[in-house]
């Protein structure tokens, strides 16, 4: 005989009762003796028992699930180690509430606008997470058109009527720079991500105007795309320049470390002629060589507080915008004084 999964009927056979009986029970609804409740409820546990996704939208008229779209190219979002970590922060709250996450990774604004518009229109989600803001961002006005709840990580240029949860990025670019200028460094660069991303923006206004602060004159800037392609082209550009920067500060530690095997072919020693650092902390900044000075963010614990947030607004609440801890310089060994000896 082929065992089976159970189903409302079963349960309802068990504990003597209607299947609606057992629908008020798991909709935790009222209408019921506390007894009958308790009988319900040990047959649930007995017969190991769990509703179904869909009967619980049915009944409530929610998805009991969020949306996330990405609009960024899937081998760029590959690379990128933000997105799973956050990811994972989201999934351990929507775990433990029985819901889920919609995502859906689009190439083209196009795309993009066509995914929100096919994920309301098919009730798919009760709310959406946005990502990756930019100025005047087209997204906000979209889904307020569209009636949608929303979380934005970090404050729009716009108003938005939307709660954010915000980390800001900038102390961390100025404590490298500031890091840099201790060690003796005047000339320094940036490799910055696409101008489109406001985080990017922010990262790239705080090094000029701390260089600006500290009197060192403005590095060059070259724009990159948060890959380690982008970061090697980059590098390889900034070291071409007659008068090469002694120190690189990179977007993130994907362009960062890219950045060091790049400056490592062209027979440039970290940090004994160029000192690099990235953004992020990922999981390898500490045991590539030399492990690389890097500023220490926690993209889990910002999934994981976006989740929160939204659910409260789904719920009917009305969450106040939230400020994270400011990202962190870690040293480590990737920066030196300029023209340091290498390590005995």
């Amino acid at each position: 005989m082929v065992n089976r999964r159970p189903t409302i009927a079963d349960v309802a056979e068990r504990a003597r009762v209607s299947k609606g009986a057992v629908s008020l029970v798991v909709n935790d609804r009222p209408g019921l003796t506390e007894q009958t409740r308790a009988r319900i409820l040990a047959a649930v546990d007995e017969l190991g028992w769990q509703p179904s996704q869909r009967a619980r939208a049915l009944s409530y008229s929610r998805a009991f699930s969020l949306g996330f779209v990405v609009a960024r190219d899937p081998a760029l979002l590959r690379s990128d180690p933000f997105f799973p970590a956050f990811i994972a922060g989201v999934e351990s709250v929507l775990a433990q509430q029985g819901q889920v996450l919609v995502l859906q990774v689009v190439g083209t604004a196009q795309d993009e606008v066509a995914g929100y518009r096919r994920l309301v229109r098919d009730s798919r989600v009760d709310g959406f997470l946005l990502s990756d803001l930019r100025r005047d961002d087209p997204r906000i006005p979209l889904l307020k058109e569209l009636g949608q709840l929303a979380v934005t990580l970090n404050r729009p240029v716009q108003e938005s009527g939307f709660p954010a949860v915000c980390l800001d990025d900038r102390p961390g670019i100025a404590a490298s720079v500031e890091h840099l200028a201790q060690l003796g460094h005047t000339r320094i660069a940036h490799v910055a991500g696409p101008i489109d991303f406001m985080h990017a923006q922010a990262r790239r206004e705080a090094f000029l105007e701390t260089l600006e602060r500290l009197g060192i004159p403005p590095g060059p800037v070259v724009v990159a795309d948060f890959t380690a392609a982008g970061g090697v082209a980059a590098t390889r550009r900034l070291l071409a320049d007659p008068e090469p920067p002694t120190a690189i500060v990179y977007a993130n530690d994907v362009m960062a470390i890219a950045g060091i095997s790049a400056a490592a072919e062209l027979g440039v020693r970290v940090p004994h002629q160029l000192s690099v650092t990235g953004y992020d902390d990922t999981e390898l900044a500490e045991f590539v060589h030399p492990a690389l000075t890097t500023v220490r963010a926690d993209p889990f614990r910002w999934g994981e507080i976006a989740a929160r947030t939204l659910l409260d607004l789904v719920e009917g609440g009305r969450p106040a915008d939230v400020q994270l801890e400011p990202a962190r310089l870690v040293v480590r060994r990737s920066t030196a004084a300029p023209g340091s000896r290498p390590h005995t």
